[in-house]
Formats: structure tokens, C-alpha cells, sequence
């Protein structure tokens, strides 16, 4: 049975990339979805990962396959479009996820006509949905250095990212440090949908990021507890997807986010905060 688990991962040196990196993404994207899901901004995370595609394919257009380009155009785009969604809801009094539902396809839908011109055709279903052979030595690289840089600055402001999630109006009160916060936690957000595209796929990585932390929610009210958890539960799922990838020949991110929403699934039933089939606590006697 281990040999099953960690056979693949011996023998292939991409499968090991696939498998450092993922992890490394896991840990850092799942806190962050923690602390969408407490903002309710958990669309956000949606739709930056699908406005990532056009400044993506703008650059692959322009360079080519340059890994640094490609996260450069990625988090130009994405912070672009979130920044875009903030002004029109400031400006017209939209809803910001209003503005984000309607900017968010077109995003897309420009990402996939500009790929359709580039001479140098690429596979769009690895980068919509991912594949581990798109992790090599230089993505493993800027993965761990993602992963590093969004923990450390996650433990910088967690302090100020906790109060303006619960209590803005008093952060602001005492502290004008809720908007350089709120930016700097976007600015993880993008980076780490950026970066994960790579392996996860556009379109998948939103899941590593967001489906672990609502699982973690059925199991724990503490908020150390849950971004512990939902890291724990991202990285599990890049292991055992990666695994279900290769015996079975499927696409690695649709693998991985089939079997995050698993245990999302698992933890709605079987949750002991608020799942379906919780016991009851019996009345405490008078």
C-alpha cells in the first residue's frame, strides 16, 4: 500500500515537482481562502482566477513561455480586474460582486481569443485545467518562493487581517492600516492564483484555495485551528490527486479539485460544527 502512495513520486522526478510545489501552494492558498470565506469574498477568488487568462496570454503572446512574464502579466491582470470591480462599485454603487461576475467572463473569453492568435500554439487544457508536467525545476522555484512570501507576510498582518475581517469600523478607529492591509492580502490572493496555474490549471486552482476551507469550517471555530486544517486538507488533496492523475491518466487539477470537493462533501455530512448528520446535543438538565 505505501509502495502505491510513493512509488510514483520515486520513480519520476516531474511527479516530485508536482508534488513539492502542490503542497507548497496548498499551504499558502488554503489560509488565504480561510480568510476569503470569513470576508465574504470568496467570488473574488473566482473571478481573479479567471481574469488571470488574458494577461497571461497577453504575454505568452509577446515572450512566450518566460515563467516570470507569464506571473507578471497573470497578476497585472488579475489585480487589475479586482481593482476595476472596486471603482465601478465605488462609483455606480454596484455590488463589488456584482461588478466581478460581469467582468470576469469577458476576462476569460479575451484570455481564449488571444491564445487562439499565437503562432506558437499552446495546449489550453493544461492551462485551463492543469498538468504536473507543467512543473519544472524554475515553477518548483517560484511556487516555494510564493508559498514562503504569502506565509510570512500572512504572519505579518494577521493581526490587522483579523480585525478588519471581523470589525473593520474599530481597525479604523484605531489604525489606519485596514486599506494598505486589504491590499496586501489581495495582492497573495492574485499571486497564488497566479503561480498555481501552472500545475492546478486557471480554472481549478480557486478550488485548492477555497474548497479545503470551507471543509475545514465544519470542523473547528477556532481560527488557528482552521487555517492549519484547511492547509492540511489542500495538501492531502495535491498528494492523493496527483496519484489518482497518474494510475489513472487523468488531468492532475480536475483530479485534485474532484477530490477537495470530496471532503468538502464528507464534511458537510459528517462535520461535528453544523454538519447534516451531527448528533444532536441533548438539553442540559434544570
Amino acid at each position: 500500500m505505501f509502495d502505491a502512495l510513493w512509488q510514483p513520486f520515486a520513480e519520476f522526478a516531474f511527479m516530485r515537482r508536482a508534488l513539492f510545489g502542490g503542497i507548497a501552494l496548498a499551504s499558502s492558498a488554503a489560509p488565504l481562502g480561510v480568510f476569503l470565506i470569513l470576508r465574504r469574498m470568496s467570488l473574488i477568488g473566482d473571478a481573479v482566477a479567471h481574469g488571470i487568462l488574458p494577461g497571461t496570454a497577453l504575454a505568452f503572446l509577446c515572450f512566450g513561455l518566460s515563467l516570470p512574464l507569464l506571473v507578471l502579466g497573470g497578476l497585472t491582470a488579475g489585480l487589475g480586474m479586482a481593482l476595476l470591480a472596486a471603482w465601478v462599485s465605488r462609483r455606480t454603487g454596484l455590488r463589488e460582486e456584482a461588478s466581478l461576475a460581469a467582468i470576469y467572463p469577458i476576462s476569460l473569453a479575451g484570455g481564449v481569443l488571444l491564445l487562439s492568435l499565437a503562432e506558437q500554439k499552446i495546449d489550453l487544457l493544461h492551462l485551463l485545467f492543469g498538468s504536473a508536467l507543467a512543473v519544472d525545476a524554475h515553477t518548483l522555484t517560484a511556487m516555494l518562493a510564493v508559498a514562503g512570501l504569502s506565509l510570512a507576510l500572512l504572519a505579518l498582518i494577521y493581526r490587522a487581517l483579523l480585525l478588519d475581517t471581523l470589525d473593520p469600523l474599530f481597525l479604523r478607529s484605531v489604525s489606519r492600516l485596514g486599506p494598505l492591509v486589504h491590499g496586501l492580502f489581495l495582492s497573495l490572493v492574485v499571486l497564488n492564483l497566479v503561480i498555481g496555474f501552472h500545475a492546478i490549471g486557471a480554472l481549478m486552482v480557486v478550488g485548492l484555495m477555497l474548497l479545503p476551507a470551507v471543509a475545514a469550517r465544519f470542523w473547528s471555530r477556532h481560527l488557528p485551528s482552521l487555517l492549519l486544517l484547511a492547509a492540511l486538507l489542500a495538501a492531502a488533496c495535491v498528494w492523493l490527486g496527483l496519484l489518482l492523475s497518474y494510475y489513472a491518466n487523468l488531468p492532475s487539477g480536475p483530479c485534485i479539485v474532484l477530490l477537495a470537493g470530496a471532503a468538502y462533501l464528507f464534511s458537510v455530512l459528517f462535520g461535528p460544527v453544523h454538519g447534516l448528520c451531527r448528533t444532536p446535543a441533548l438539553p442540559h438538565p434544570t
